[in-house]
């Protein structure tokens, strides 16, 4: 008899009443149905009487092998279900160790780091820093209330070049990656209260390239998309300006804003309706968002390629001076489909992009909040028993303030550029720099913090 056919057998045995007994030579099978089956012990006539047992069982409780094999499929999915899950469970929990361990602790630059540098050279306040790699040269760049973009090697902690072209304060700088990698050209572009863009080569130490306005021209940003072939800008006409840096020509402006457009951020967001009709051209931005802070108080979203404004995030008591999205690559820790802004009303702010709602607001500075930065570091949050993501914020009250993502109670840390500053820090910005520019302690987490403060770039190593 097979297996199967015992299995069968066996719970055909327990599912009804069957009693057998002995008497002398012979084997009486009693079932259900009365019917009595004697049978003389030979090896042969036992094996004809099972098979009669046996589908005598499958008439009466209508047990089909189909039926039996079905079962197993069954048990054996819901086992290879729970082993799947198990696997899941573990190498998501290796994954989040790896990640951890891979991206620097808050304590450890708390610990080990210091001001080792500053750059002097600025007559006024700073507005905008930006890092770049050209040619594996490690620079900085600055725009000033001095009316001058400046550009700074690292390495040697020294001014390259100094570009004088604007005739009045610079409010936001950028390395151009569309030049570099398009025309191998180092190019730093560069926006001001003189109504124009411009864009100046390093190498050549001229003027490449200028936007005009018809008002003063206050934050940039080029696009992530198409290797940083379109710019987008902020106005004091409340209009947002979308540029091709190919063609020097505008494509589209965006209204909506009643006041100034101080600060711009570019992003990709999760969903986009892609049947609404596309008003800008393919410019390959398909899902891609601008979002933009006013001195109208209020954040905006807008579809690049349909140009229609999205959502409008409404809670800042006065002008918005810094804005940033968050990225996906910030993982599960608290930063991805949110907003970073900072205010007028020395308030920062979080906000979830799908709700179109504030979720945190974080309160210890004593002035405006100028500067706002998703930092590379996580700390330990024994609120939610995780890891959390670092926000940064920058201030007139000259400080950086370090928060906890998830949690508003208090700040994690704090940068004191010093008492006798006049316009604060305005803007700031984390490099990782190479191992030789690293501190000399062994333990420091390789990553540095560069900042405006007043008339001067500081270096934290």
């Amino acid at each position: 008899m097979s297996n199967l056919e015992e299995n069968i057998f066996n719970i055909a045995f327990l599912a009804a009443p069957f009693h057998c007994y002995e008497k002398k030579n012979q084997t009486f099978y009693i079932f259900a149905s009365s019917k009595i089956i004697t049978n003389k012990k030979s090896k042969r006539k036992e094996e004809e009487d099972i098979q009669i047992i046996i589908q005598h069982w499958l008439r009466t409780l209508n047990i089909k092998l189909g039926w039996i094999h079905d079962f197993n499929k069954l048990v054996v999915n819901y086992v290879m279900f729970f082993l799947s899950i198990c696997f899941i469970q573990m190498t998501t929990n290796i994954f989040n160790s790896l990640f951890i361990a891979a991206v620097p602790m808050l304590d450890t630059f708390r610990s080990f780091s210091k001001l080792t540098t500053t750059l002097n050279g600025h007559t006024s306040g700073l507005y905008s820093i930006d890092y770049s790699t050209f040619d594996d040269n490690q620079l900085i760049c600055s725009a000033s209330a001095d009316n001058t973009v400046r550009v700074w090697d690292i390495e040697t902690n020294e001014q390259i070049r100094s570009f004088n072209g604007h005739s009045k304060w610079v409010f936001c700088v950028k390395f151009s990656q569309y030049h570099y990698h398009n025309n191998n050209q180092n190019v730093v572009c560069s926006s001001s209260d003189d109504k124009t863009i411009r864009f100046w080569d390093i190498k050549e130490n001229s003027q490449l390239q200028i936007f005009n306005g018809t008002y003063g021209v206050c934050g940039i940003e080029f696009s992530p998309f198409n290797g940083g072939r379109y710019l987008c800008s902020g106005s004091r006409d409340s209009s947002i300006c979308l540029w091709d840096v190919e063609t020097s020509k505008s494509l589209h402006v965006f209204n909506g804003h009643t006041s100034s457009v101080w600060c711009i951020d570019i992003s990709s967001l999760q969903s986009n309706n892609s049947n609404e009709s596309n008003n800008v051209g393919v410019i390959g931005g398909n899902g891609y968002t601008i979002c933009s802070g006013s001195f109208d108080n209020t954040i905006r979203i807008w579809d690049i390629e349909t140009t229609k404004s999205l959502i409008v995030f409404e809670g800042h008591e006065h002008f918005l001076k810094s804005i940033k999205y968050g990225s996906n690559e910030l993982g599960t820790n608290g930063g991805a489909n949110t907003i970073l802004s900072g205010s007028n009303d020395k308030s920062v702010r979080l906000w979830d992009i799908r709700s179109g709602r504030q979720i945190q607001m974080f309160k210890k500075h004593k002035n405006t909040v100028y500067a706002v930065e998703y930092s590379p570091f996580i700390s330990k949050n024994i609120e939610v028993g995780d890891s959390s993501n670092v926000i940064c914020s920058g201030s007139s009250d000259n400080t950086i303030r370090f928060w906890d993502i998830r949690s508003n109670k208090n700040e994690l840390y704090l940068i004191d550029g010093g008492k006798n500053e006049e316009n604060g820090i305005r803007c700031f910005k984390f490099l990782k720099l190479k191992d030789s520019k690293k501190s000399n302690n062994n333990r420091s987490c390789g990553i540095s913090l560069c900042y405006g403060s007043n008339s001067q770039i500081c270096i934290w190593r």
